[in-house]
């Protein structure tokens, strides 16, 4: 893998132009297809299919060395290896050896969230004068889709070719009603392994009804490795100026506060250790649980460098790029030793990072954030790169 610290935006415009992948929804009898162009399925690709318990796992690799593990179950990313200084290859994402560990309802680890990622206050919202319920499952408010959100389902996964590297698209659809959410919706999330060593993240969706629609993913990140510990001393850069407040629930005041002066400023590089007992709030157990506005441009038509994570140790390098205008940053507070993840490694507070490109929570509810509601006729679409390289 290459020596870099590439920084600035990804021109999804440029990549189009040589063949990137485009994602087009044509409704069909009620029903979503997806035309991948560019991609094929079938037997060409070089993707390695095995069991994963009742479910099945696909592994993508590029020529550098990076390679990552993926089940259909909840569209979990398993593992995620990646070059180190050195040219040393390691996971550096949590996760666990076998399905069972995700059957028993981890925090999350490397699923794909829908239909909402992130909190709506009290489980309910208001739509075109109709109040919906939705599961109450993190107190009194829904959380990352509710009880059976798309964690927590199989998704239909189809090995595909792409120009820019080994690709897994796989495809959901949720029924009306599904977690009390309106109309029936159907979602797609291409992941590429791509030659300029990012994980590549395309979102698409589309509905027969209005509903909010707010699609993520939720790997907790360790550059170091998972054996090496918490990730206190990892530095990061967010490109935002704001972050969103929150009450006692998490659930956004409404209130866009500037970073400026505050421990939540990261706009220059500090580690995540560095203030980060200067958190106040019992809710947030000792660590940084927060949506950050992001400095996204007008209009965003290319995925911009919303974050930076440098792990000392390791010398890896994690760059974020979105189209999103917002990105919840987790340092794993709820981590408590009591999951053993893969290789028995025993998950403790801080032991891992989330960078969650999203929507603002609670925005259904939230009438001056930006709108989630999606329409029939409009297609949701989303692009999110993981992107490694290595300082000396």
């Amino acid at each position: 893998m290459p020596d870099t610290t590439a920084g600035g935006s990804v021109n999804m415009s440029e990549q189009r132009r040589t063949g990137s992948l485009q994602a087009l929804a044509l409704i069909t009898a009620g029903t979503a297809m997806a035309l991948i162009t560019g991609c094929s399925g079938g037997g060409e690709t070089m993707i390695e299919q095995e069991s994963f318990g009742d479910y099945q796992l696909y592994t993508l690799e590029n020529s550098h060395g990076l390679r990552a593990r993926i089940t259909n179950y909840g569209g979990i990313l398993v593992s995620l290896e990646v070059p180190d200084r050195e040219g040393e290859s390691g996971n550096v994402v949590l996760g666990f050896d076998s399905i069972q560990g995700y059957l028993d309802e981890p925090p999350y680890f490397g699923a794909l969230i829908g239909r909402y990622g992130n909190r709506i206050a009290g489980g309910r919202f208001e739509l075109d004068g109709e109040v919906y319920e939705l599961a109450r499952n993190n107190g009194p408010n829904h959380l990352h889709g509710g009880l059976r959100g798309f964690d927590k389902l199989v998704w239909e996964a189809e090995p595909v070719e792409s120009p820019f590297g080994e690709a897994l698209m796989l495809t959901l659809p949720s029924p009306d009603g599904d977690e009390g959410y309106p109309g029936n919706l159907t979602a797609q999330v291409l992941y590429t392994l791509t030659e300029d060593d990012a994980l590549r993240i395309e979102y698409l969706a589309i509905t027969d009804a209005p509903t909010p629609v707010n699609l993520t993913h939720h790997s907790y990140f360790n550059l170091a490795g998972p054996a090496a510990g918490d990730i206190l001393d990892h530095e990061v850069v967010l490109n935002a100026d704001s972050f969103l407040p929150t009450d006692d629930g998490l659930i956004p005041t409404g209130e866009i506060r500037n970073v400026a002066g505050t421990c939540m400023d990261f706009r220059t590089p500090h580690t995540i250790g560095e203030r980060i007992a200067l958190i106040e709030g019992e809710h947030f157990a000792g660590g940084y649980d927060h949506c950050y506005v992001l400095n996204a441009p007008e209009p965003v038509t290319d995925p911009f460098l919303a974050a930076t994570v440098y792990d000392p140790k390791s010398g890896r390098v994690m760059e974020v790029f979105t189209t999103e205008p917002g990105m919840q940053f987790y340092t794993g507070n709820f981590l408590d030793g009591t999951l053993t993840g893969a290789g028995g490694i025993v998950f403790q507070k801080h032991h891992g990072f989330c960078l969650e490109a999203q929507h603002y929570p609670d925005s259904p509810n939230q009438p001056d954030f930006p709108p989630v509601i999606l329409q029939p006729g409009q297609t949701y679409t989303q692009t999110t790169l993981y992107r490694f390289s290595t300082r000396r």
